[in-house]
């Protein structure tokens, strides 16, 4: 397929819509549309004629939910980021196993904790013979992701995909719906961008002490880091590290085996073969890929004390909000309170939204009344899983 301008235009149109989505009262994004059609027409003229090339990324800290270095793209960037995530994470996916979560439709967080939940009922026969979880973990994963390297394994999946049928029901395939030629270019640009390049610092240089050198990219390799904050790097953490996630399954055979970014696990009942893993897992991970396994955050636990994964603690047949969970959202709603009270309506639903998840009312109910003022002016449901302001009434 040959990609025309008039079928770019409609994309960028649809990828704008995307990321303005939860941005929409934000500063850049009201920037950009107020001349929308402008600069659409601009950004496609630039991508049609091959001539785009990212703007420089602003950097600066955020210290929640931990300290990080963060380069925030330009928002017309981000529009194009969103045009390729909607061309290709569907080839892409159709690569990765099913255990392997992050950026991608119906396989985020909550995903993976029940998938994690449902490898330890699989393997512990339900609860009925002894259990271990090993969590493991990468350093400095995303400043020390090799950029060539990933460019080779991103453009070798897209040729392998783009001779596969879109779908068992559909007989044309991915060449026929998507210009490869047009999505290959736009990959070399993305990916090769060195996110340093004329960046823009916000903030005191201050605010970078206390975070570990292999936490910033201005200490990552030469040809080396993605920027954290970009769609397109949390899809291409997913691309670099599959042939690590086809090796535990296919070659080290760990059926019950997953991973979110960085952080993955292997469940066994055989706590020694645990063991026997981690040699293979760093030999693996630091030849094929220049990544360093890191040995202070390797944990083995029994499924009866109890696991934390993403921000979940899972214990037999229920799960419960980790303690950092908890105390991080115990610090916002306190903030939240002393804030103007339009903005309760929208984020205590959110925060109910998030607790339904886990097998917890009485954390609900003691979480969402510590402050006095959220009942004062509105309701929750006898569930704590809804949030109403009170309107008054007009006499």
């Amino acid at each position: 397929m040959t990609l025309t301008r008039e079928q770019l235009l409609d994309d960028l149109h649809a990828a704008y819509l995307d990321a303005r989505r939860h941005k929409r009262n934000k500063p850049y994004q009201l920037r950009f549309e107020a001349r929308l059609e402008e600069n659409l027409e601009a950004l496609c003229d630039a991508l049609y004629n091959r001539t785009y090339r990212p703007l420089p990324s602003s950097c600066f800290i955020i210290t929640e939910p931990k300290k990080r270095e963060v380069f925030a793209a330009e928002f017309r960037d981000r529009v194009v980021h969103h045009l390729y995530y909607n061309y290709t994470y569907r080839m892409f996916e159709r690569t990765f196993i099913l255990d392997s979560y992050s950026c991608l439709a119906g396989r985020g967080t909550h995903f993976g904790i029940r998938r994690l939940a449902q490898h330890i009922r699989q393997e512990s026969l339900n609860y009925t013979r002894p259990c271990y979880v090993m969590k493991m973990d990468i350093r400095g994963y995303f400043m020390n992701i090799n950029r060539e390297r990933l460019l080779r394994l991103a453009l070798d999946s897209l040729n392998r995909m783009s001779c596969h049928k879109v779908s068992r029901h559909r007989k044309d395939r991915w060449a026929d719906v998507v210009d490869m030629d047009f999505v290959r270019w736009l990959t070399r640009e993305i990916i090769l961008l060195n996110p340093l390049a004329d960046c823009r610092v916000v903030g005191k240089s201050s605010e970078w002490e206390g975070l570990p050198r292999n936490k910033s990219l201005y200490h990552s390799p030469e040809g080396c880091g993605l920027p954290i904050g970009n769609l397109t790097s949390q899809l291409f953490s997913n691309v670099y590290l599959n042939p690590f996630d086809q090796y535990m399954k296919r070659s080290l055979h760990c059926r019950h085996y997953g991973r979110y970014v960085d952080d993955f696990y292997v469940v066994s009942t055989d706590r020694n073969w645990l063991l026997s893993l981690v040699p293979e897992v760093r030999a693996f991970l630091y030849k094929d890929f220049g990544l360093s396994f890191h040995d202070g955050k390797l944990q083995i636990t029994s499924i009866w004390h109890g696991t934390e994964f993403l921000g979940a603690w899972l214990k037999p047949r229920r799960i419960y909000a980790s303690r950092a969970t908890v105390g991080r959202m115990r610090r916002k709603l306190h903030i939240l309170a002393h804030n103007d009270r339009s903005s309760w309506f929208a984020s205590l639903n959110s925060y109910c939204g998030v607790l339904s998840h886990w097998n917890n009312y009485r954390l609900r109910r003691r979480l969402l009344t510590e402050e006095e003022g959220f009942q004062r002016y509105g309701l929750f449901n006898m569930e704590y899983t809804k949030y109403d302001v009170y309107v008054p009434r007009m006499i």
